[in-house]
């Protein structure tokens, strides 16, 4: 089977109001998706983060509910 897409799209404005490791944004038709995973240090950091707990302020951090 023979299949041709033609389409025009027009974006004036998109949101996206969160990206994680996992998203996939997909604008338009697509024969296939192939998933890419890329892990870079753009910070330079040269050791690991410290541990959360204790007295770390990020730990206190109160996160929403899930709907």
């Amino acid at each position: 089977m023979s299949l041709t897409v033609h389409q025009q799209i027009t974006i004036h404005q998109l949101r996206v109001d969160s990206v994680t490791n996992s998203s996939v944004l997909q604008v338009g038709a697509a024969g296939s998706i192939r998933s890419l995973s890329q892990l870079s240090n753009t910070g330079g950091f040269t050791e690991p983060a410290p541990q959360l707990g204790g007295d770390n302020p990020l730990s206190f951090v109160p996160l929403p509910n899930p709907v």
